[in-house]
This record gives C-alpha cells, structure tokens and sequence, in this order.
C-alpha cells in the first residue's frame, strides 16, 4: 500500500487525476481532516437517511444481544435448565461474534452489500423464530450462534456502507450514529424486551425481534445503493493483504481494550451498587440506564467531535474513562457520586468507538470490510476478557470493588496502542509528504 494512499494527504489535483472507479471513495479518511473554513460544514450537514436504516438495525441486534440477561429466570424455568446454564445463551452469542463476525465478512465479501445486509436481517429473524418455537436447549443455543453470525455480518458491512455513504469529512459522525443504535437498544430495547418478556412470556420478544427484522429488509433494499457495475470483483487475498498497515492492529488493540476496561466494570456494576453503595436491588435498573444514556450520547458526540480532532477526543475519552473508574473504585460508598460516575463511564467509555472503526476502514483501504469486522471482534474479545477477569477479582479480598479496579488496570494500558498509533500516523504523513515533493521536483524538472 502506497504512502499516499495510507494516509489522504494528497493534493486535490492528485485526488482528481486518481479517482478511478476501482478506487474506494472512503479512501484515506483517516486523516483527511477538514480546513477549518469546512468544519461548520462538516458539523451541520445531514446525514442521509440510509444512516438512521442502518442505525435501526443495529438497534434489533445490540438488543438482541443483552435482552436474555433480563429474562434468564423465565427462560430456565421455561426450558428446564438451571439459571447458569441459561446463561450460555449469552456466553455463546458472544463467541459467535468475536469468531463469526470476521469469517462472515470474508463469506459475504463477494455479495451486493445491500444483499448482504438483507440476508442478515432475514437469518437474524429466522434464528428468532426457531427460539421462539423450541424447546430444545442445543438447538435454542445453536440459533444464538447463527444469530451472532448474522448480527456480526450486519455489523460490519454496515460500518463500510456508512462511511462510504458519507465520505471521510462526516464517517465518524455516521458510524457514531449508526453504532448508537446499538447504545439506544441498553437504553430502551433491553428494558422494554425485558419488561415484555416478564409480562407476556419470554418469547414475544424473539417474535418481535424476528417480526421487526423482516420489517427492515424493505428500507434496506430501498436505501442502501447496488454496488456499481464495473467495480472490481472483491478479494479475500486482497481483503487479507490490506491488513499488513500496523496501525490497523494498532486500532484494533485498541478497541479491546475500550470495551475490556469499561465493561470489565459494568459486568459486575450490581453487585457493586448493592453491597457497596447500599443501593435496593430494585434500584439497580435505573443505574443501568444512567449508563446506557451516558453511552448513546457518548458514542453521537464522539464521532461529531472526532471528525475534527480524532486524536484529541481518543485521549481524553482514554484519560477520563481512567480517571472515572479510579473514581468508582474510591467512592463506590456515595449513591449519588456512584449514579455520576456509573453515567461519565458510559459517556468516556463508549465514546471512541466510531473513531476506533472509522480509523481501522480509513486505515485498510483495500480491506474495509475485514478491518470492520475484526474491530467488531475486537470490542467483543475485550469485552469477554475484561469481563473474565473481573470474575476473578469479584472472588478476591477486592470484592465488589474487584472488578472496577481491574477495569482501571486494563484502562491505563490503553496509552499504550494509541501513542504508538499517534507516532506512526505521523511518520506515514511525513513520508507522504516526502514523497508528493519528489514527484513535483521530478514534475518541475521534466516540464
């Protein structure tokens, strides 16, 4: 991959002397900052409303994805299992994506990427629809699987469709809006599934979920546009080539250990908030929702403001997430103190990830897709991990506090992947640089 390429620092006369059709327009996004004439431009444009369809479904599958921890009594009851146990529903739906998410992007590679969403949304409804009917506690935890495939798929083709949709001065924004969909299910699908589930029996809101997949083809179909005729057929060899920028895993490393310090905490926030703050159990779902209010708006402003300093939000949002999780550990006896800082870590916390996605596509030109998926993966496998360990810590002499201490922990390394980003972004942008002066020597010499 050319310098050039890597880093959008081209000139406008080389950006249109380039623009063949087998170029990606999501090209160098990355650093490809607005002058500061642009940004109330960039900052008050509409987005179009193929961003809002896509949000809608990953609204479906981030609710999809937490709705069973509402309702696991019911489910076991149900089925004949032990709580635990019902519990893998969750475990398993997470491996689907961690491992899923990226083998589904290069399975669906070749497809129309308005194709490939709709047979997501369509698999998603059928693996509800099974669930829905069964009994069978294999084949309901199979399903799960094969949800977490389509969900995964979903995911990562509509982070690419976004950002291509809007181009580099508003991608961050876009995708900020479209992974809030997936903020907006902790904070009204997951209550409401819950709350249904309780109410009308646990399988209504597979039916919903499957019902309301169905729906969403349509708009789909309609708004997302059919790939253009001559582009170049896509290439796993290509897909797996474009990886090869270290500041792709870069990213990557950090996006796990986002979701691994955040949610190493808010795994295990109820325990928490009833031992050491004293809080009612029944209490507990307000907390929750101060943190899915929190991470809605963190996820929207984090990719406004990131698409004019993506490295400055980056380091605050990593300072204050430290900050508030060391907060949390010292002031967990405080009702009030733990309900503000419980919502300032959805708020951090969730704030770079849109920026994290953005620069891992913008980053992997010819390899859009699998960058997107692997940062979906990402998220996940610091997500199982951090949490993992904060079982653990749960168990010691911490207690309680266990888990947000080691959400601290896993916060403070994430300075490490994104200094190191920081320095190779630069030293790619001054190679760029070199290299667009040579070619106007060589220019000026030739003429």
């Amino acid at each position: 991959m050319d310098p050039e390429r890597c880093c959008g620092v081209r000139s406008s006369r080389a950006i249109d002397a380039t623009a063949a059709p087998h170029r990606p327009p999501y090209e160098g996004f990355h650093l490809a900052m607005p002058e500061a004439s642009a940004r109330p431009a960039a900052g008050t444009a509409r987005l179009p409303l193929l961003i809002y369809v896509l949000a809608a479904g990953v609204f479906l599958m981030g609710t999809t994805e937490f709705i069973v921890a509402g309702i696991l009594p019911e489910i076991a009851a149900d089925i004949g299992v032990g709580v635990a146990d019902a519990g893998l529903m969750i475990t398993v739906f997470a491996i689907g994506m961690i491992v899923g998410t990226p083998l589904m992007a290069i399975a669906t590679l070749k497809l129309q990427r308005r194709l490939a969403l709709s047979m997501s949304l369509v698999v998603f409804a059928i693996g509800h629809v099974v669930v829905a009917l069964t009994s069978s506690f294999p084949l309901i935890l199979g399903m799960r699987f094969v949800t977490a495939l389509a969900t995964g798929a979903f995911w990562a083709v509509a982070a690419v469709v976004a950002a291509k949709a809007v181009g580099p001065r508003l991608s961050s924004r876009a995708l900020g809006i479209v992974l809030g969909g997936g903020m907006l299910a902790n904070v009204v699908g997951v209550p409401l599934g819950a709350f249904a589930g309780q109410a009308i029996g646990w399988r209504g809101p597979f039916w919903a979920l499957a019902i309301l997949a169905l729906i969403a083809v349509v708009p789909v179909l309609k708004q997302v546009p059919a790939d253009p005729r001559d582009a170049p057929v896509p290439s796993v060899k290509a897909e797996i080539a474009g990886l090869r920028d270290l500041r792709i895993w870069l990213v990557l490393g950090g996006a796990a250990v986002v979701c691994g310090s955040s949610l190493a905490a808010y795994s295990f926030i109820s325990p928490l908030l009833t031992e050491n703050t004293g809080m009612a159990a029944s209490t507990v779902p307000l907390v929750l929702l101060a943190y899915g209010v929190g991470a809605l708006l963190g996820s929207n402003l984090g990719g406004r403001l990131g698409t004019h300093r993506p490295f400055g939000v980056l380091f605050t949002a990593a300072a204050a997430t430290f900050l508030v999780l060391v907060g949390l550990s010292l002031l967990s006896h405080s009702p009030i103190a733990t309900m503000i800082l419980v919502f300032l870590l959805g708020l951090f916390g969730m704030s770079t990830n849109p920026i994290l996605i953005g620069k891992a596509v913008g980053y992997a030109a010819e390899a859009p897709t699998l960058a997107s998926a692997l940062s979906t993966s990402a998220f996940n496998f610091g997500t199982a991990v951090g949490s993992w360990i904060a079982g653990y810590a749960l168990e010691s002499a911490l207690g309680a506090t266990g888990p947000v201490v080691v959400g601290a922990a896993i916060a403070a390394l994430y300075f490490l992947p994104l200094t190191a980003l920081v320095r190779k972004d630069r030293s790619a942008e001054r190679a760029s640089a070199e290299e667009a002066r040579r070619e106007g020597q060589m220019v000026a010499v030739e003429a």
